[in-house]
């Protein structure tokens, strides 16, 4: 929109400075913003998409990887609060039928799952009430689904399936939420990367009682304690690759022998980076100039 000036636009209700300059970060982290705080070519790419940027940045990774095809129906499927039901009455034949479409990978699989099986059934409302499924809620992930490849052919993203190959899936997924990373605590449940704040998995998640060691998961819901919801496992030199700037991998000398399996550790000097981009793109916006656009 050619706006260079962010924080002093007069926008009829504008929001808290640090609010904005806390979405400003997250993009920048996302590679939507360079380090001068203007779009980067990704960054056009991701706002062509009506979604948040992390999605955004998982779909055209997933065009890079090969399972774009793939990425599309779990987003669709992402886009509804839930698509299971589980009647009073009926909690353990629910259960039962939900256990089916389990990936022993994650959740994220699993919603693949049930998405391609209504798929090879014609789109049925039978087999959605046989499956304890929702179908109102598979229609509009439909729909979303339906929109979206619109979009992806509008702007030439090709959509390309990576078949039985779904380890790309969950690498295309670390790309928008390396955030949202945890491993498992010795003690009990999980710890996420960056902060350390204990997790859980949910009961209903396909991991639960599984030993899945690295996971990202979609969002954190708290109830009696801060659940995962959406869990996937990974191998932690994804989040390396999808996330320099933010994750490392561990020096190995110090390791006992028993530990041989590939450790990461987060870049605490990141916050520093990230106050330093924080202040000189307050700078920037009060400078009122430059070249480019922030949004």
């Amino acid at each position: 929109m050619g706006i260079n000036d962010l924080l002093h636009f007069d926008f009829m209700d504008p929001p808290p400075t640090n609010t904005m300059l806390t979405a400003l970060e997250e993009l920048y982290a996302l590679s939507a913003l360079d380090d001068e705080g203007l779009l980067t070519r990704l960054g056009r790419k991701m706002a062509d998409f009506p979604m948040e940027p992390s999605l955004a940045k998982v779909l055209i990774a997933a065009v890079d990887l090969g399972c774009s095809d793939e990425i599309l129906s779990i987003v669709a499927m992402l886009s509804m609060p839930t698509v299971f039901y589980r009647p009073k009455d009926k909690q353990t034949q629910a259960d039962q039928k939900k256990a089916k479409f389990h990936d022993p990978h994650g959740d994220h699989l699993t919603l693949l799952n049930v998405y391609n099986s209504w798929k090879q059934n014609k789109y049925a409302n039978p087999w959605c009430f046989e499956n304890f499924i929702q179908a109102r809620s598979m229609r509009r992930a439909k729909d979303v689904r339906d929109q979206l490849v619109k979009i992806m052919e509008r702007y030439r993203h090709p959509i390309v399936s990576c078949g039985r190959n779904t380890e790309r899936v969950r690498q295309a997924l670390c790309c928008g939420y390396f955030r949202n990373s945890a491993r498992k605590d010795p003690q009990e449940g999980y710890k996420t990367l960056i902060e350390g704040t204990p997790v859980s998995l949910h009961p209903s998640s396909a991991l639960f009682g599984k030993q899945a060691e690295w996971v990202i998961y979609h969002e954190l819901v708290l109830t009696s304690k801060e659940y995962m919801h959406c869990t996937s496992t990974i191998e932690p030199k994804w989040l390396v690759e999808a996330a320099p700037t933010f994750f490392k991998v561990a020096p190995t000398d110090k390791l006992s022998k028993r530990k041989k399996a590939e450790r990461i550790q987060p870049l605490y000097n990141k916050f520093a980076a990230e106050d330093d981009w924080r202040l000189s793109a307050q700078k920037r916006q009060g400078r009122g100039g430059g070249g480019g656009t922030w949004g």
